[in-house]
């Protein structure tokens, strides 16, 4: 019998638009690879809908907070409903930019050092040395990270702005030079390590989605030993925080420091985007894997008690 995949997509949170474009390309390639798909734009009635539906699967292609901090997790464990991506532990503690530092930091993998300060405290006055990073602690696609560069005169005044909605508190982190990169693990494997390069300030909202505002490189241009470093950090932050299913962990490069350089984590993402030019499935693609093997693989893993 043809499984029946729902594809949650679309949401609330800042991530609407990315997650309406990744769920859409998803939907699409499952249908190829033969699954029957129906795109859920999911509001405050996805129990009703879900009710009525009565699909076999759960495909998560929702971006932000409820559907990445383990809040749709939880409700589909309740429901009984088998569904892609980590489960509702891994998946909050990863959202929480604050908690995820510290569950990597335990598991031996390098962080930068961090504050937590409330947003007005954060806008009056530095707090730390610049060069550094203001971020939201529990926000994607680099909505409100700003970075403080050396010898600002002072921090960034739009955290104060009255359409804020990322938290009364933010992350000030240490500023890492050097390169973008990011490697992406498929159950128990980590696939090509990739370098972003882009013309932007930094690896933004407009460098992840707009046309030609990044560059991806793969196989990243690394010695082996980088290479291979960035692929069993990865792995070690999958396991660390229970994940499954697919995520994808960035980190900064400073290869000018010292030898081998300062390779830091920076997150990992329990739900990557998933359009077919995302980094994942360039990642899967370069590994050999169509994007319909891609998602028809998500769907096969997909359990409950993840």
């Amino acid at each position: 019998m043809t499984k029946h995949v729902a594809v949650l997509m679309g949401g609330w949170s800042n991530e609407r638009p990315v997650s309406l474009k990744s769920g859409g390309e998803c939907a699409g390639a499952l249908r190829r690879a033969g699954y029957r798909v129906t795109e859920v734009d999911v509001g405050r009635d996805i129990a009703r809908v879900l009710a009525e539906l009565k699909p076999d699967v759960a495909f998560n292609a929702l971006h932000g907070p409820f559907g990445e901090s383990g809040m749709i997790q939880g409700f589909l464990e309740l429901i009984e409903l088998p569904y892609t991506h980590s489960g509702v532990l891994a998946s909050a503690m990863a959202m929480d930019k604050h908690q995820a530092k510290i569950v990597l930091k335990a598991a031996g993998i390098p962080v930068t050092d961090h504050v937590i300060v409330p947003r007005a405290e954060a806008a009056r006055a530095h707090a730390m040395a610049t060069p550094y990073v203001i971020k939201p602690i529990a926000d994607g696609s680099s909505f409100g990270v700003h970075i403080v560069r050396q010898g600002a005169n002072q921090p960034p005044q739009e955290i104060l702005r009255e359409d804020w909605n990322s938290g009364e508190e933010v992350m000030v982190e240490r500023y890492i030079p050097g390169r973008e990169l990011t490697c992406a693990v498929m159950g128990d494997v980590a696939l090509g390590v990739t370098e972003i390069v882009t013309d932007l300030s930094f690896y933004n909202y407009e460098a992840k989605y707009a046309q030609g505002g990044s560059v991806h490189i793969i196989p990243a241009q690394l010695k082996p030993k980088i290479y291979d470093k960035v692929q069993k950090l990865s792995l070690a932050a999958h396991a660390a925080f229970g994940c499954r299913g697919v995520t994808r962990t960035d980190f900064r490069y400073n290869d000018a420091a010292g030898e081998d350089g300062e390779l830091v984590c920076l997150e990992i993402n329990t739900q990557p985007g998933m359009t077919e030019t995302s980094l994942v499935p360039e990642q899967a693609k370069h590994a050999g894997h169509s994007f319909e093997e891609l998602v028809s693989w998500m769907v096969e893993d997909a359990s409950c008690n993840r």
